[in-house]
């Protein structure tokens, strides 16, 4: 299949490129990216690698090149202006975002194309392209808290001492900071959490806490996060390409799911070649319900506030 990454030659947006060729899957990546000299040298530094990865083409252009492409990336989005509010920052990439798709929407793409939405806020901006697009549910992938999701495990093995790759605990609901924690489920190659030798109660909610602030700590120390998302991001292409049927928390709008209705947050999804194939319901502890619950409020609220503002 062929990908294209808009955005590609931001920070995430190489990440992710870097990610996909190492995966080999991609047939095809196209770096599209307003700062054209940097998409083409992304492209280059990318092409001079591949003689020792995958046979994949590497090039760098626009979106009309972007057509009969199987796999839309949209990693654009701006940062956050000194003394600007969230809701602001919020609404500026939203605007962005549909100016994506409107340059998305004049394209001969390939038939049941997909959209992975990288950008942030993550669920807001998943939710406003398929409004604009008018794509079906299972066509349009937030990362979501995949990202999350791979924080908490990758945490959780280094205070646990354990083998990160066999940690199955989970992130649920927004990718921001009413994300929910899933221990009901949480283990080690099946074997709870809580039956592992050191499990401390309190110092595994400070393992979900940090979690949570995860994002804000990597932008301290080092502006922002890149190369865990351009997994988290592969993970989710690749399950697409290799159509894999692999179980991952993506942004999807849910429509009576948990009881919620036109909110789009991660839960637990098969994704394969068809991208959203079907929505697990996981059974949950009453709490992690209600909490995410609140988590779908909260964003509800957020694109309420967004939809208000002027144009």
């Amino acid at each position: 299949m062929k990908v294209a990454i808009v955005g590609g030659g931001g920070r995430v947006g190489a990440a992710v490129g870097v990610a996909l060729q190492l995966g080999g899957a991609a047939r095809e990546i196209l770096i599209i990216d307003v700062m054209k000299d940097m998409a083409a040298g992304e492209a280059l530094d990318m092409l001079h690698a591949s003689s020792s990865l995958s046979p994949q083409t590497i090039r760098a252009g626009g979106y009309e090149d972007a057509a009969g492409f199987d796999i839309i990336v949209h990693t654009a989005g701006l940062r956050r202006k000194p003394d600007e509010s969230r809701l602001d920052l919020i609404n500026r990439n939203v605007a962005l975002t549909n100016q994506v798709c409107e340059s998305l929407n004049g394209l001969d793409l390939a038939p049941d194309w997909k959209l992975v939405v990288v950008a942030n806020p993550v669920d807001v901006l998943a939710y406003t392209c398929r409004e604009a697009l008018g794509l079906p549910r299972e066509r349009v992938l937030g990362i979501g808290t995949i990202h999350d999701t791979t924080r908490f495990r990758s945490l959780l093995a280094d205070w646990l001492g354990v083998d990160a790759t066999q940690v199955t605990a989970t992130i649920l609901g927004e990718h921001g900071d009413s994300q929910v924690a899933i221990w009901s489920s949480a283990a080690v190659n099946g074997v709870p959490l809580r039956d592992l030798p050191g499990w401390d109660e309190e110092k595994a909610k400070a393992i979900a806490e940090r979690t949570r602030g995860s994002g804000a700590e990597v932008i301290r120390l080092k502006q922002g996060a890149a190369y865990a998302v351009a997994q988290s991001t592969r993970m989710v292409v690749e399950a697409i390409i290799r159509d894999s049927k692999s179980v991952l928390p993506v942004g999807t709008t849910l429509q009576g799911e948990y009881g919620l209705t036109e909110v789009c947050l991660s839960v637990p999804v098969v994704v394969g070649a068809g991208g959203i194939e079907a929505i697990v319901e996981q059974k949950l502890a009453d709490e992690e319900l209600s909490a995410i619950a609140s988590s779908a409020e909260v964003l509800k609220a957020t694109i309420a506030k967004v939809q208000a503002m002027p144009a």
